[in-house]
């Protein structure tokens, strides 16, 4: 198979990065570049241009001057109507085969460029969902990254129909975040004192009763659940990935004592069946340095190197947090989703490197979307469990629409069962069963 030749008039940082993210990332073809008019011009081969001026009667996607830019600075995305759905960056240009810089679109939204800018942060620091543009044009829900890279495809067919592209499956990824490994056991004696005084000072005798049952090991802890998962994980072949808080307890870092011994075999334990990444604790954003004893701490415990990673409570700031993990040789992000609404917070689903904008430069960070969170649903969104699992079939069938990559994040104690999370266990075994099929059901 031949493969693609682009023309560009320049290469910059920006334009090698999108053209890889997807050519060769998201439609798996090979590709190659040149600025050479006079060598592309008598190419005998499937080819296009990118740019501001189409040279020849070939393929031309005009170019609204954003990847050939450097810095970051308040931009005019404009928004037009294509097929039914906003696009950013219109262009007027005849000879132009999409009405808007596709290339440019898809690098503002994978590349966070309206999280650089500045913005009011919620309570936790985070940049919130209501201000993402795509929030706005009411596409978050929709993977427009991937469908746009689809129309790049559908073009290159329409002038070479003999141009072949690798067929490209479904994958779904099962991710958990372990906060709080369990709601009793293990916490220690003043935190066990404490959690009795609250109980019996607002009268929730039967709480004092359930918990005096786990200590004395006459009931299971509702947030273990980890035998529920092996289950998961044997029925329906998976290989999920656990993030573990293993930081210092702090206001909102309350997981058992990385010194607990029970605690460390349940780490062991997992890691025996699954990937294992670290959940950097809540200051770690204020105070990067938590970053790299966290994750010594844990490599220390499980004899290997950890390089997977995602923010407690999604605290995630653009850059300062992915260079903090290159700094610290984490290679695999999955933090890049939204606590408050589910969908698609790069516009994308699936794995991509990492453009840090503050340097310029395409760097060897991989993101992880998550599509969907227990906590997005039930808290944020005040779902019950009939509504969730709609929800959650809605994204599912975007994502197989598009042959991406669905990843859950979900927490041991949302699969308890019991209390706040009654009825739950049903939402995540539907979802097991619809990633299940490939097909959008």
């Amino acid at each position: 198979m031949k493969e693609l030749l682009i023309y560009i008039p320049k290469e910059t940082n920006r334009v090698r990065y999108v053209l890889r993210l997807v050519f060769f990332d998201l439609l798996k073809v090979s590709y190659s570049l040149t600025t050479d008019l006079d060598s592309f011009q008598s190419a005998d081969q499937p080819k296009m241009m990118y740019g501001n001026k189409a040279h020849t009667d070939d393929l031309f996607f005009k170019s609204s001057g954003l990847l050939f830019e450097r810095g970051v600075k308040t931009v005019d995305t404009n928004v037009m109507v294509f097929n039914g759905d906003p696009a950013l960056f219109p262009v007027y240009d005849e000879d132009s085969v999409l009405p808007f810089d596709v290339f440019s679109a898809i690098f503002y939204l994978v590349s966070r460029y309206e999280e650089y800018l500045p913005f009011v942060r919620d309570q936790h620091g985070r940049f919130a969902a209501h201000l993402s543009i795509s929030t706005k044009l009411n596409i978050l829900q929709r993977p427009m990254v991937n469908l746009w890279a689809l129309e790049v495809k559908k073009v290159i067919l329409e002038r070479y129909p003999e141009f072949q592209f690798p067929d490209k499956k479904f994958r779904f990824i099962a991710t958990y975040d372990v906060d709080s490994a369990w709601a009793f056991s293990q916490k220690g004696f003043f935190r066990t004192l404490g959690g009795f005084y609250l109980a019996l000072k607002n009268w929730r005798l039967r709480d004092m009763l359930f918990r005096a049952k786990v200590l004395f090991n006459k009931e299971k802890d509702p947030f273990d659940t980890f035998d529920l998962q092996m289950e998961y994980q044997r029925k329906y072949n998976l290989r999920p990935l656990y993030f573990i808080l293993f930081g210092q307890y702090t206001r909102f870092d309350k997981n058992i004592s990385i010194h607990n011994r029970r605690f460390r075999r349940l780490v062991k334990w997992i890691a025996d069946y699954a990937t294992v990444g670290v959940h950097p604790s809540y200051y770690s954003t204020d105070f990067p340095e938590l970053l790299k004893k966290e994750k010594t701490a844990l490599e220390d415990l499980l004899k290997t190197d950890i390089k997977h990673s995602r923010q407690h409570f999604l605290k995630l700031t653009l850059p300062d947090t992915y260079q903090n993990f290159i700094e610290n040789d984490i290679l695999e992000d999955y933090t890049m989703g939204y606590a408050a609404l589910p969908g698609f917070r790069a516009g994308i689903c699936d794995t991509y490197r990492f453009y840090d904008l503050d340097l310029e430069v395409e760097t060897k960070l991989r993101i992880h979307p998550f599509t969907v969170m227990d906590g997005t649903l039930k808290d944020y969104m005040h779902l019950g469990p009939t509504e969730a699992i709609e929800r959650i079939r809605q994204l599912m069938n975007e994502v197989k629409q598009v042959n991406g990559t669905f990843i859950s994040l979900w927490h041991n104690e949302s699969l308890s069962n019991k209390k706040r999370w009654r009825g739950w266990r049903r939402v995540y075994e539907n979802m097991l069963e619809m990633a299940s099929n490939p097909n959008p059901s």
